[in-house]
């Protein structure tokens, strides 16, 4: 039985996100609820046991490193970032024009090195004129850029997982739970966790 546009915009908002789970297919290769809890603990401690160990490194490092140093390979450290950050740019631009979900993943991590490059740019300068431009490049290309790479796929997500009814609409990002309802033991997901 066919339902009306006028019957489903008679619907409830969690009326038509129901409908949308009973409608939606469940992907082929996703691997069951136990399995994909037992990676993201994994994961999880993973990534603590990598923040435990970075602090003390990082305090080690403040106290131990010169405050000068020659670099060794400093035009190939350079030259291989920048394609690095090439690379990125070319495929968030690609999967952008495509309208492929690539550009998430592809146009954050262009963020994070536009971010990376501003510091290092800043932070590596001779004072003078050497510092200015690097401070200009970095306030007035590089970071800005770096906002639009990150918050636009993030807000792109976000409205994603709006308009096919899996979160609430006036939800935070930062409270935005992944949109897969296998995820979440009774299949609802969170309103607002």
């Amino acid at each position: 039985m066919p339902l009306t546009d006028e019957e489903i915009a008679a619907m409830t908002a969690a009326e038509r996100r129901d409908l949308i789970l009973r409608l939606a297919p469940r992907p082929d290769g996703m691997p069951p609820l136990r399995t994909i809890e037992r990676i993201r603990k994994w994961r999880t401690a993973l990534m603590l046991v990598c923040v435990a160990a970075l602090i003390p490194w990082t305090v080690y490092l403040a106290v131990t490193l010169p405050s000068h140093y020659v670099a060794r390979n400093w035009v190939a450290t350079w030259v291989g970032f920048d394609i690095l950050l090439l690379t990125m740019l070319t495929l968030t631009a690609v999967a952008g024009w495509k309208r492929k979900q690539l550009v998430f993943p592809t146009a954050f991590a262009s963020g994070v090195l536009l971010i990376c490059d501003a510091w290092f740019d800043v932070m590596t300068s001779q004072r003078g004129g050497d510092l200015t431009q690097a401070l200009l490049g970095a306030f007035l290309v590089e970071l800005p850029l770096a906002f639009v790479l990150i918050a636009g796929p993030l807000r792109l997500l976000r409205y994603v997982a709006v308009r096919h009814g899996l979160i609430h609409p006036h939800m935070r990002l930062w409270r935005m739970p992944i949109p897969i309802p296998d995820l979440y033991p009774n299949r609802k997901l969170p309103r607002d966790s």
